[in-house]
């Protein structure tokens, strides 16, 4: 994985975690890989996968089952959408705005190229 310099790596971490929840690629109850198998697969120390993990416990998007490792919660993509929507909302939707106010950008525009963005990405 190749990580940005302007975010913690534990975040990008947990990011990488979220996406493959909300893509259906991991499944709710299923076992999440343990610390040292994807600390090894995203090339960083095991304390900053357990890092990304306490943070995920925190926000109810994995649990832990004691002696046999982490797993994805029932409410895990409710959970990641909740949280995600807060940060895209607070941190990155206010910088978005300032550029479309700067540049003079229409939101039939915009609109336009979200639909083909969604088209071309996720085939809907």
């Amino acid at each position: 994985m190749e990580f940005r310099d302007n975010k913690a790596i534990y975040l990008q971490i947990a990011e990488y975690v979220c996406e493959n929840i909300l893509l259906g690629k991991w499944k709710a109850d299923k076992k999440v890989p343990s610390v040292r198998e994807l600390a090894v697969e995203m090339e960083v120390n095991p304390n900053t996968v357990m890092r990304t993990y306490e943070l995920l416990q925190n926000k109810n998007i994995i649990n832990n089952k004691r002696g046999i490792g982490f797993f994805i919660t029932d409410d895990a993509t409710a959970q990641i959408k909740n949280y995600r929507k807060a940060i895209f909302m607070e941190d990155e939707l206010p910088v978005v705005f300032r550029n479309v106010y700067l540049l003079n950008i229409g939101f039939d525009e915009l609109e336009q190229k979200y639909h083909t963005f969604v088209k071309e990405n996720f085939n809907a």
